[in-house]
């Protein structure tokens, strides 16, 4: 067992190590959330999904509650016994070391398996894998890519040496002279693929426009075909919290501002062909096919047919599992496929929905994150522009409370499971 859970652990009763009740000052310790719960042997019928930024951790802080949270998901041998995966927005990683970084932070084994980045929806575009595929983002964009099982990549990082003269928002860049060496030769794009916000918007957003407006290939002339090409893009969140006191942009900011220039640009309006991540139902149908894998992996034969989703944005954690609950009711009336919103280059009648037998779906609202309800941000409306209009009950919780621990207190008492 990890030393990061002898941390968290002293004998029998979990309690929280004062190295990490110093990580955050703010008031959503165990004074607040903690409760004594005797663990049961009875096997759930209900899974768990968990946002990270905001409910676990902030920033690269774990949350105090979170510890002791997840102490009453395990047994006595750090096993899981609720079914559990972790639905995050963030595109900046690989599945496998976003669960090495929750095992470090919970104290506890966490398997990729159990980790939804913004990007895994993806891995269903199958259409896309031998196409020339632009991607944009940070971390190991290529290598995410092609784990997802996309063949052919090319990144903004590759178009900047091949076309230097494009990249001119910065003057110091600019030069009067052609490059001395030939620009490497670059494939036609097919497709384009953002994965989460870059780190120099200004360079991403021209050559994101240039590709669109060229059709792809950057050595002609820009005609601004429409439709343009295909685009899959995750991560719609407007902000994010982070260890700073206010929220950050997120990747929904970046493009909203591509949609924004390609609209004044060309007078239309930027399609998706893929807009993955929360809110997107396919997310949450992604999320749950893992929650059932998780289950059978865990021992529990019988059905999982409750969902609870927990996060701190109502415009995505909670919006998005409200979403998908009218999903699955629509999807269980109907006798054809029903179309998630999101998905429009998805094929959904080559997707098993055989295995899924949740019908009933909870959104948890927590407050250690983005959600600010003293200033009124929850009236302003964050959510992206391809989910508009929406209604007023689909950004309302199931349940709303302090922290990751009350949530999962209230759950089981709600479940009647220890």
């Amino acid at each position: 067992m990890s030393s990061l859970r002898g941390l968290i652990l002293g004998g029998k009763q979990a309690r929280i190590h004062p190295l990490l009740v110093k990580v955050l000052p703010n008031h959503f310790t165990r004074r607040n959330c903690s409760q004594r719960v005797k663990k049961s042997g009875k096997s759930p019928d209900f899974g768990l999904l968990f946002d990270i930024d905001g409910v676990i951790i902030r920033g690269q802080r774990i949350l105090p509650s979170a510890p002791e949270a997840f102490t009453l998901l395990v047994d006595d041998d750090g096993r899981f016994r609720v079914p559990t995966v972790f639905v995050t927005n963030a595109g900046n990683a690989l599945r496998s070391q976003k669960a090495e970084q929750l095992s470090k932070w919970l104290g506890l084994q966490v398997h990729e398996d159990q980790v939804v980045m913004a990007h895994s929806p993806l891995k269903m575009f199958d259409q896309y894998f031998n196409k020339e595929v632009l991607i944009s983002g940070q971390g190991p964009t290529t290598e995410i890519a092609h784990n997802l099982g996309f063949l052919n990549t090319t990144t903004v990082d590759d178009l900047c040496l091949a076309f230097p003269l494009l990249d001119c928002v910065d003057h110091k860049k600019r030069s009067a002279k052609p490059p001395a060496t030939p620009a490497p030769k670059i494939p036609k794009i097919d497709a384009v693929m953002l994965f989460g916000e870059p780190v120099r918007w200004e360079t991403s957003l021209q050559l994101l426009l240039d590709v669109l407006m060229t059709d792809g290939d950057l050595m002609g002339a820009p005609t601004a075909p429409y439709p343009h090409l295909p685009i899959l893009a995750c991560n719609m969140d407007l902000q994010w919290m982070a260890e700073a006191h206010m929220p950050r942009f997120g990747h929904g900011a970046f493009l909203l501002c591509l949609e924004a220039l390609y609209k004044k640009v060309t007078g239309k309006d930027l399609i998706y062909t893929a807009l993955v991540g929360k809110p997107s139902e396919i997310t949450y149908y992604h999320a749950e096919t893992m929650v059932q894998h998780h289950a059978r992996s865990i021992g529990i034969t019988h059905p999982i047919t409750k969902l609870y989703a927990i996060g701190d944005n109502v415009h995505t954690d909670i919006f998005g599992m409200n979403l998908y609950r009218e999903y699955v009711r629509r999807h269980r009336h109907s006798k054809s496929q029903v179309a998630m919103q999101g998905a429009r280059g998805l094929d959904l009648s080559t997707q098993d929905f055989r295995g899924l037998t949740a019908d009933q779906c909870y959104s948890v609202l927590v407050r250690t994150g983005v959600y600010n309800e003293e200033n009124g941000e929850q009236l302003l409306e964050h959510s992206p522009r391809d989910f508009l209009p929406i209604e007023a009950k689909l950004q309302e919780p199931s349940l709303t409370v302090k922290c990751v621990l009350e949530a999962i207190h209230t759950i089981y008492q709600r479940e009647k499971f220890s």
